[in-house]
């Protein structure tokens, strides 16, 4: 596989809140907290440019007041926006709420993210591309949705490869999983976490869920978190790849870490086993961080 990554999804300004005492309903809880840029889409593609892929390019739509932060923070990343101004509406903020076990509980207010829609579009985009990904929030609103499908057509077009992180159980469950599954027709790789797997496919085991889900996306890999990873392939389980010990802080964007780093493993020619195992390193190296972006942009690649 050759060629730049292509990442659609979402711009985020997130406010990251850790605190080690449960929270106290009606007055204050202490907690330490930070602003930072964010979002599924964009976290995947700064990833995807820390593991090595040397054009990854970022389309995302983001309110007119932070746009100039948040594209000087994708560029210092190594990323190449490619920003829509939204003047109605703000950027998407996500208040992350991050417990003593690093486990996060997420606010959302999505803002400009799903106010992309078709005219936001061109094929030429795909210039140069030899993946595309979609974050899976593009799915929840008509616009976005509507914006996803057309980009996955013209890629197919084109024999571009596809991948999609379903980004949410609580929006899934919104959407509904049947439409869900019918938007990812034609899509080539899956990045559900447990919870998502079991969620589009009612199946409680894991590995189970990736098999099921691979014989409608070819390429399924489920993230486990502290226990690893699935890579399904055609219905079947393939590889089990275990997690990278870690000491975690934040939970906040280790699956956009997988992601990114799966994605730039495998636009070098890694098969999905070792991708995986990328993937898991990508995780545990961002959950010893704090918000959901590499600390240092594109250092030389040690894998």
């Amino acid at each position: 596989m050759s060629g730049g990554l292509l990442v659609i999804g979402d711009v985020v300004t997130d406010v990251v809140a850790r605190h080690s005492a449960p929270l106290t309903h009606g007055t204050d809880t202490a907690a330490r907290i930070r602003i930072l840029p964010g979002g599924a889409g964009a976290n995947a593609a700064c990833w995807a440019a820390r593991w090595g892929s040397p054009d990854v390019r970022l389309l995302g739509r983001v309110g007119r007041d932070e746009a100039a932060w948040h594209e000087e923070r994708l560029r210092t990343a190594g990323v190449r926006p490619v920003l829509v101004l939204d003047d109605e509406v703000p950027t998407a903020t996500v208040i992350a709420l991050v417990d003593a076990t690093a486990e996060r509980t997420f606010l959302t207010d999505s803002g400009a993210v799903l106010r992309i829609s078709p005219a936001d579009w061109s094929p030429s985009l795909l210039d140069g591309i030899g993946q595309l990904h979609l974050s899976g929030y593009l799915l929840f609103a008509d616009p976005s949705r509507q914006l996803a499908l057309l980009a996955l057509k013209s890629a197919r077009s084109r024999g571009i490869p596809v991948s999609v992180d379903p980004a949410s159980a609580g929006f899934i469950g919104e959407l509904g999983v049947e439409r869900t599954l019918e938007a990812l027709d034609g899509v080539d790789v899956l990045f559900p976490n447990a919870d998502e797997a079991r969620l589009l496919t009612g199946l409680p085991d894991p590995s189970e869920a990736a098999a099921a889900l691979s014989r409608r996306v070819p390429l399924t890999v489920v993230t486990l978190g502290a226990d690893g990873a699935l890579v399904a392939e055609s219905g079947e389980v393939t590889a089990r790849v275990p997690a990278v010990p870690a000491v975690a802080v934040d939970s906040t964007g280790a699956g956009d870490a997988f992601t990114g780093a799966f994605l730039a493993a495998r636009l070098a020619g890694s098969d999905a086993a070792t991708a995986a195992a990328e993937g898991c390193r990508a995780g545990a190296e961002a959950v010893a961080l704090i918000g959901g972006r590499p600390a240092q942009p594109m250092p030389p690649h040690a894998g």
